[in-house]
């Protein structure tokens, strides 16, 4: 009998030796273990539920606005996923301004001249305006392809700054980046009178919002799942250097845009669904997960809450804003203030939502 029992271990043993071997020969990633840091800089504040006081625009126009931005007429823009660009004027009213076309459109911003710039995971880096749609950016200088660019903003003399996500990872795999846990993000610079990108910073950890500081001496680039957001300085002493602007976010950030103030709104996406954290913390289990989609789907938390930041010119958390349990708002990927008030984007909200500030409770 005992000789039966070990030789049913050894069986059932090298079964599960075989399966696991046939899962990590089969997973897409190539996994470094991610330890979430803890949201040390965000125990101050208790949950709170101001998100859930938005007002909803264009609620059943818009699909999965990510991004929004507002020009100096005060007419705000969105780029959606059914390859809309939509704005919405001053007098309430929606149009369906142009058509990109895809599922691929994520961060924007107003150039100077009016223009919109629209980074397209496909197509590059992209200007959109009245006379049409036009590609700047689509190649690096050796001729690769850019892929998955992420988001842009344009400084005064005309150079637009930008982030890829990833270099490995394509827009409908990004959490697979975020499994793998290892550095194909980069920021760039596209400069308009040489029509030339350059490579700024290579191996970042999903590179994703970026903004300019008041004075625009220095970036900030978010590194979504390392929850922390970057400095790289653009003139003095530091010039090409880079720091640390904040690290241990209570949340992985996703956009981030300069306020009237000169502090910073921050979109803090949710990486674990709760109680699944472990999977970062173990190759077996991300090699799992990263074979099967329906494993993706439970362990990825970004649809459940919501939550937005202001962070101050030297890296502290004012504010913190939130729907914890996401009936309103979830998945908030963008914030930006206008007029007194929060205008948030979000992939899994079919509208834009509209914070009155000066009403909010600040924590």
């Amino acid at each position: 009998m005992d000789s039966y029992m070990t030789a049913c271990s050894s069986i059932i043993i090298a079964c599960l030796l075989a399966i696991t071997l046939q899962i990590i020969f089969f997973s897409p990633i190539s996994p470094n273990l991610l330890q979430l840091p803890p949201a040390s800089s965000a125990s101050i504040f208790t949950p709170n539920n101001q998100l859930q006081k938005v007002i909803k625009l264009g609620e059943g126009l818009l699909k999965d606005p990510e991004d929004v931005c507002v020009d100096n007429m005060g007419v705000l823009y969105t780029a959606t996923r059914d390859g809309w660009i939509k704005r919405l004027h001053k007098n309430g009213s929606w149009e369906n301004w142009r058509m990109i076309g895809g599922d691929t459109l994520l961060g924007i911003t107003v150039s100077r001249t009016g223009d919109l710039i629209v980074c397209d995971t496909e197509k590059g880096l992209l200007k959109v305006g009245e006379e049409g749609v036009s590609v700047l950016a689509s190649a690096y200088a050796n001729g690769d392809k850019i892929r998955f660019a992420d988001d842009v903003i344009e400084a005064v003399d005309g150079s637009l700054y930008f982030s890829v996500a990833s270099t490995k990872f394509g827009l409908h795999e990004w959490y697979l980046d975020v499994l793998e846990a290892r550095p194909h993000g980069q920021l760039l610079k596209y400069d308009p009178s040489l029509n030339q990108t350059s490579i700024l910073l290579d191996n970042l950890c999903f590179a994703n919002g970026v903004a300019l500081s008041p004075n625009q001496d220095f970036l900030v680039v978010c590194e979504t799942w390392k929850h922390r957001c970057l400095k790289y300085w653009l003139k003095g002493e530091t010039k090409g250097q880079t720091e640390i602007f904040i690290d241990n976010l209570p949340g992985a950030p996703d956009n981030i845009n300069l306020a009237p103030d000169g502090s910073f709104w921050i979109a803090l996406l949710q990486l674990s669904s709760s109680g699944l954290e472990f999977v970062h913390t173990s190759k077996v289990s991300k090699h799992l997960v990263a074979t099967f989609p329906k494993l993706i789907e439970q362990v990825n938390g970004v649809r459940r809450k919501a939550m937005v930041i202001n962070v101050a010119p030297h890296g502290k958390i004012i504010r913190k804003f939130d729907d914890p349990t996401g009936k309103v708002m979830s998945m908030v990927t963008s914030a930006l203030e206008f007029d007194d008030h929060l205008y948030l984007g979000s992939l899994n909200s079919g509208f834009i939502g509209k914070l009155p500030l000066k009403k909010s409770i600040v924590n």
